[in-house]
């Protein structure tokens, strides 16, 4: 079979559905979005993960920039079949009490990839795509960094690790003023 041949079988074959992680990396930040905009939740999970001591709610206004988050979200949500139990009362994800820090949400890839073993000096993470925002985190020598979200121009959303993958910090990480220095990669 030629490469060619191959590559266009690759393209027919239908994409696999984001893990369940992802669909709930999804609609953590797509109610997180709607959270900062007064949205009172009804469901379980709604209520155990958001506030709604501050809620005004069910139909709140979204400025511009989060109406496109939420819509882009909503469709990953629907392109992958997202289907996530709002009955529970917690989502497996291990970073929500760094994305509550965030001004610029992050919105999941598909796929994720690791540095395993930054080589590189200390590296800032910050709240937004911008030096501007506030130092939330921090990259440290040794540190293995998950990339799980889409890029935003130079700048990606970033876990930092233990070897043992338990989240250490995270933030948004300016690749464009610290190239990538890592003594393996995965994914």
């Amino acid at each position: 079979m030629t490469r060619h041949c191959l590559a266009l079988i690759l393209l027919l074959l239908p994409l696999p559905a984001l893990a369940q992680d992802g669909c709930d990396d999804l609609w953590f930040t797509r109610n997180l979005i709607m959270d900062r905009a007064g949205y009172c939740f009804g469901s379980t999970l709604g209520q155990s993960l958001f506030d709604n001591s501050d809620c005004l709610g069910k139909s709140v206004a979204l400025d511009p920039h989060s109406n496109r988050q939420v819509q882009e979200i909503r469709g990953l949500e629907q392109f992958h079949g997202c289907k996530v139990n709002t009955k529970r009362r917690q989502l497996a994800l291990n970073d929500t009490h760094l994305r509550r820090l965030l001004v610029d949400l992050p919105i999941r890839d598909e796929f994720e990839s690791a540095c395993l073993g930054w080589l590189g000096g200390p590296v800032p993470l910050y709240s937004g795509h911008s030096a501007g925002t506030a130092r939330i985190g921090v990259i440290q020598p040794g540190d293995v960094i998950g990339y799980s979200h889409l890029p935003v121009g130079n700048w990606s959303y970033v876990t930092t690790h233990t070897s043992d993958w338990r989240v250490k910090s995270g933030g948004w990480y300016d690749r464009s003023a610290a190239p990538e220095q890592c003594r393996d990669f995965a994914g």
